[in-house]
């Protein structure tokens, strides 16, 4: 029955299905309260919604609620952890998968405020009728919105089209998804086609619910997946043409939140990327404007990252949404909500991960785009000719969303990639800079623009570089650039231009450099060719924002350690006499971290002076499957002992969810186990020895979740079969079921795959990955490299003790002077000789989705000017190197 007769009243009748659809997690009393999940898909118009419900506590105390949206492409999977936080703090959760993605039937509008946003309004409805959540009044719950990137887009929607919604923090989100997707009419082909892709691959089963009859006229069926058929076509035609027309525009702007901006009038926290090419920071400056000008609250967030990849600082910007919501939906005033602006600046490489370090700059109001401006006079003494190439090839190249990789944070260390084509762009310099200047917000110039093309337009894209001291060097912040179409230029147009917002520091020597090009990667170009004259009207105007104030770089460790460290002595001198202590409190802003190892160190023996494991380090989140790599005796083993609570360590500590681990703490129950096999019994079943382990444990038989673990290891009918006709790798499976046993959130495995043939690796490697992509987290410590680089996500590397590396496995792989090019199609033969045979490329051979191309003294930027100049459909491109010749690198050539 579908959720919206008689509105909030008419979902009691499905409280009763929901009430034992959920499964509890039990912990001890000394953990994080327990996490309630209830698990339903809900009926609506024209799509079946799937639902997780997340509570904590007693059910007769009200509390408010927050609907958590996910990204595009994904599902309410996504963020389960940040649900179950939410939950613990206090908040009843929904998290739902939009519809068309995940396990939602429907089809994929684009936040269609007849269809996602409806369906929105129906889910406060059903929270409305929760005995547990607080209302306002009758139907009216106490509800806040949140989510990223889609599921942002929709927090605002929701507050536009519903005024029952109390709070928002909508994060790296649309304002306008028309400026987004044809900024200043241009049509951003290379994230559009990457929007649309993504949704065909989502909607692969969605053909049973259009019915085979949609498209009869052709119009909407290939490539479209889930796609409503009026996306579907309005999509194509654009693509084709390359230049959106009025009902392009209006079909997106339709189901934008500018378009009920005049709504939204609750307490916003709005967060937005720097590196991001997709919703640029002017998104963010219009919802922050708009907002505050209808009298709500707002502060706003500029993160490192974005859709381009960086540091999107999950921890910092979760923790900030729950104190916003604790402010504005529990009322509490004492909530630090933080500064009305805040932005997240480079200050730095960590010299132990080669990582980015940030630093916060804040500001008790926000500055906008165009604040305390700097006049910057440029070299302008002639206009400019320079041409749009046939076809609009070879592009220029800024940002590309493939190969991103968070390079575009980079750029702030003097860090970039970007080409422009000789004789495809102008450029006009400015005066080295005496003094340093932080450009935050837009900078703005006019110039006069002539074309001589058929209909006297013209395509441009602007950018601002910072070059070095030697005219060479130069880098493009966030590898931004900003398109404009610019009509009626026959005989020469003045336009103002806006370029990207920005937040970067030009230092003493460095130069800012005006560029316009006839060309992007990312962008549709006229395929025409024409000549375009540009002549500089005015100075550059930067933006300054003097008032942001950074935060000062941290102490030396010596200025607060010396004076803790002797105080840490005397108080340790006074507890010796202790023959016990007691646990560590429980570290709350751990809860959902799975594992943090810090300093662990143990000694062979109290008396020796050799380490089996020597101030180690790392930590593991949720999802991860993460390899635990070294040579004989570099600590594997005892590592894991120690963190299974088996052994204790020297000093040190290490915490799973927040809770302190020590023989027989209680989080261990949500840690299984499989190290070197595992005793069963020959004459019983599978099954049965299963179930005779989990009756042993004491714990209710309801919890051992037998079936979930068994679909997951995979084992089939041979779960009724004796364990004596079991092979060496069912036997395998076998255990790591029995470790699975309970679902687990930490799974730990020691060299599962010992004794398989190829084929039962393979198989193992499949349970490893199932299991982790349900949100739980897998560690395997294994000597088989391959399999480790195939199946693990993150990798830690020990070597006599101590750590060596840690980071995802294409990080640590990544070095060499190998290149993947993945390609979007096949390419001849010739082809791949002629790039083989190109000055500084030592070779070019084909491998599983594209090639490898070893540099000979070319860059990566000259390899993808060539490649795009070749007309190779190049996808992406990256490092390539394998997991065994970084192992060997990193630990001196020892064996694993």
């Amino acid at each position: 029955m579908p959720l919206r007769l008689p509105r909030w009243a008419a979902v009691t009748a499905a409280l009763a299905v929901l009430a034992g659809a959920g499964t509890w997690t039990a912990v001890a009393s000394d953990e994080p309260p327990p996490v309630h999940r209830a698990d339903q898909v809900l009926d609506m118009p024209g799509a079946r919604i799937d639902t997780s419900y997340f509570t904590s506590g007693p059910e007769a105390d009200r509390r408010p609620a927050v609907l958590l949206g996910h990204g595009f492409g994904g599902s309410k999977d996504d963020v389960r952890a940040q649900a179950e936080k939410l939950a613990r703090d206090g908040y009843a959760v929904l998290t739902w998968s939009a519809r068309g993605f995940g396990a939602s039937t429907g089809e994929i509008g684009l936040n269609d405020p007849d269809h996602e946003v409806e369906d929105v309004r129906r889910l406060v409805d059903w929270l409305a009728a929760r005995p547990e959540v607080q209302l306002d009044k009758a139907g009216d719950p106490r509800v806040g919105v949140t989510g990223a990137s889609y599921g942002g887009a929709v927090s605002l929607l929701a507050a536009g089209h519903d005024s029952r919604v109390d709070a928002i923090a909508p994060q790296i989100t649309y304002w306008n998804l028309a400026d987004a997707l044809f900024p200043d009419g241009v049509f951003k082909k290379l994230w559009a086609g990457i929007f649309f892709s993504t949704g065909a691959e989502t909607g692969a089963p969605a053909a049973a619910d259009r019915g085979a009859d949609r498209g009869a006229d052709g119009t909407g069926k290939a490539g479209c997946g889930r796609f409503t058929a009026e996306l579907c076509a309005m999509y194509e035609s654009v693509a084709v043409s390359g230049k959106p027309d009025a009902a392009a525009r209006a079909l997106l702007e339709a189901r934008s939140p500018s378009a009920v901006g005049d709504r939204i009038k609750v307490p916003a926290l709005i967060v937005q990327g720097q590196s991001d090419s997709l919703f640029p920071l002017t998104h963010a400056d219009a919802m922050a404007r708009t907002i505050a000008a209808n009298g709500a609250p707002v502060a706003v967030d500029w993160i490192a990252g974005g859709h381009d990849g960086g540091d999107r600082e999950t921890e910092r910007v979760e923790a900030r949404i729950d104190a916003w919501f604790d402010r504005h939906l529990k009322q509490d005033k004492g909530a630090d909500t933080g500064p009305a602006f805040r932005v997240s600046r480079t200050g730095g490489v960590d010299s132990t991960d080669g990582r980015a370090q940030l630093r916060g700059a804040s500001s008790d109001r926000y500055p906008g785009l165009t604040g305390d401006p700097l006049s910057v006079p440029l070299d302008a003494a002639r206009p400019q000719t320079f041409a749009n190439p046939a076809g609009a090839s070879p592009p220029a190249i800024s940002a590309v969303p493939a190969i991103g990789g968070g390079l575009s944070q980079l750029s702030s260390l003097g860090v970039g990639l970007s080409l422009d084509f000789p004789g495809q762009h102008a450029r006009f310099d400015a005066r080295p800079r005496t003094e340093p200047v932080r450009i935050t917000g837009t900078p703005t110039v006019r110039v006069k623009v002539t074309s001589d093309s058929p209909d006297g337009s013209a395509v441009l894209f602007a950018k601002v570089y910072d070059v070095g001291p030697d005219g060479r060097q130069q880098v493009l912040p966030a590898q931004l650039v900003a398109p404009v179409r610019v009509e009626g230029a026959a005989k020469g147009r003045s336009v103002a231009l806006t370029l990207p917002a920005i937040d970067h520091e030009i230092e003493a020597g460095h130069r800012l450099r005006l560029v316009l090009s006839a060309t992007d990667l990312g962008y549709a170009s006229p395929a025409t060719p024409a000549g375009y004259t540009v002549a500089v009207e005015s100075p550059l105007t930067v933006p300054t924002a003097p008032a942001v104030d950074t935060q000062a770089a941290a102490l030396p460790w010596w200025v607060w350690g010396l004076p803790l460290a002797g105080a840490l002595i005397a108080a340790a001198l006074l507890l010796t006499s202790r023959r016990r202590t007691a646990a560590p409190a429980p570290d709350p802003e751990l809860a959902a971290v799975p594992l943090q190892i810090t300093s662990l160190t143990k000694k062979y023996a109290k008396s020796s002076d050799r380490y089996a494991v020597r101030d180690l380090s790392f930590r593991v989140e949720q999802g991860q499957v993460l390899g635990l790599l070294g040579p004989n005796g570099a600590g594997k083993t005892t590592t894991l002992r120690m963190l299974m609570g088996l052994i204790t360590p020297d000093d040190g500590e290490i915490r799973v969810f927040g809770q302190a681990i020590r023989p027989g703490a209680p989080v261990l129950s949500r840690v299984g186990a499989f190290v070197e096999g595992a005793g069963f019994l020959p004459h019983l079943s599978g099954r049965e020895n299963l179930e005779l382990y989990w009756k042993a444990t004491g714990r209710p038989a309801q919890d051992a979740h037998i079936e979930e673990a068994l679909e997951i290891a995979g084992l089939g009918d041979a779960l009724a079969r004796a364990v004596r006709t079991y092979s060496q790798g069912m036997r395998q499976r076998l255990a790591i079921a029995q470790a699975m046993l309970g679902l687990p959130d930490l799974l730990i495995l020691d060299e599962p795959t010992n004794g398989l043939d190829p084929p039962q690796i393979r198989e193992m490697r499949d349970v490893m990955i199932r299991y982790a992509a349900q949100g739980r987290t897998v560690i395997v410590s294994s000597h088989l490299l391959s399999e480790v680089e195939q199946s693990c996500t993150h990798l830690v590397v020990m070597d006599r003790g101590q750590l060596v590396q840690a980071g995802p496995v294409g990080e640590i792989t990544g070095a060499g002077d190998v290149l993947l090019v993945t390609l979007g199609d096949t390419v001849p033969d010739p082809l791949v000789d002629k790039i083989g045979a190109l000055p500084g490329i030592g070779s070019a051979v084909r491998t599983e989705g594209g090639l490898l191309v070893r540099l000979d003294g070319a860059d990566t930027t000259a390899l993808i000017g060539e490649l795009v100049r070749l007309d190779v459909p190049l996808t992406g491109v990256g490092p390539h190197r394998r997991l065994e010749d970084a192992f060997l690198t990193l630990i001196g050539g020892g064996s694993a």
